[in-house]
């Protein structure tokens, strides 16, 4: 129980730091990691996908917007 709570703890930073990159470096070691159960691996891994998928439609959101701002009546300003 002691490593399932380490590895919560892992995806919780790994979410909170919301980077990509290391989001998904944990998903792969997650894969392998013959400790954990099928259930709760799968459990910590839809959390990192989720929050992956998250930020994926932030930053587009942002990317609109952006554009948006930028461009007044066609053109880009």
């Amino acid at each position: 129980m002691a490593h399932l709570e380490d590895v919560i703890a892992r995806v919780d930073a790994a979410v909170t730091e919301n980077v990509i990159e290391h989001m998904n470096e944990l998903l792969i070691e997650l894969s392998d990691d013959a400790e954990l159960t099928r259930e709760d691996r799968y459990a910590q891994q839809q959390r990192l996908r989720n929050a992956i998928a998250q930020k994926g439609h932030h930053h587009k959101a942002e990317v609109e917007q952006r554009r948006d701002d930028l461009t007044k009546g066609g053109t880009i300003i």
